[in-house]
Formats: C-alpha cells, sequence, structure tokens
C-alpha cells in the first residue's frame, strides 16, 4: 500500500444506519449506509479485494 496519511473517513451512528463522510471535507455531506453494507464493505477491504 502507499502513503494514506491523511486519508481519513468518520462514522456516526443514524438511527440504525451509518453516516461515513470525509473527515477533511465534512462540510460536502455525507453517504448513509446500511450496517450490513458497512460490514461487508470493511471485510472486502481488510481482505484486499477492491482495487482501492
Amino acid at each position: 500500500m502507499g502513503d494514506t496519511a491523511g486519508d481519513c473517513v468518520e462514522l456516526a451512528s443514524l438511527d440504525g444506519k451509518i453516516g461515513v463522510r470525509d473527515s477533511k471535507n465534512p462540510h460536502n455531506g455525507h453517504l448513509t449506509v446500511g450496517r450490513d453494507t458497512l460490514r461487508h464493505l470493511v471485510r472486502q477491504i481488510k481482505a484486499d479485494k477492491l482495487n482501492l
């Protein structure tokens, strides 16, 4: 993996869903995803199955 310094996201619990936003640009809004969707995404990232 390359240098990822400063590449951060913030997560927030929002009435049973999860809000995700760029910590450097919080004024740009957020994505809202279900808990299962976020769980699946994290598993995919950890398994290095995504071309990030």
